[in-house]
């Protein structure tokens, strides 16, 4: 699973700074960052912040995040089939 490249790609895809996009979730430039880079968690609360700032519930932003890695060796191949489909219709349906 990888939040932070998934986070960093939408914040950019809307063209937002970091700055500004950590000042709107309430955090600050240098935490988004190590969030970004996967050196930090955040925690859960924090997570629903930042899906809400960037207006995607948060199971949609955990789909996004996935991973081959994150999939069990026996269901790679269903996931992906299917990924780019349904990585599609999110994206389509919430402008991602």
């Amino acid at each position: 699973m990888d939040l932070g490249t998934t986070i960093r790609n939408i914040r950019k895809q809307r063209g937002q700074t970091q700055k500004e996009f950590a000042t709107s979730c309430g955090i600050t430039q240098t935490y988004l960052s190590q969030i970004e880079s996967n050196s930090k968690e955040p925690n859960l609360s924090k997570l629903k912040e930042i899906s809400g700032c960037l207006d995607i519930p948060l199971p949609i932003l955990f789909f996004l995040s996935l991973n081959n890695e994150d999939v069990k060796p026996e269901k790679r191949d269903a996931f992906n089939l299917i990924n780019p489909s349904v990585k599609s219709l999110v994206n389509e349906f919430f402008k991602v």
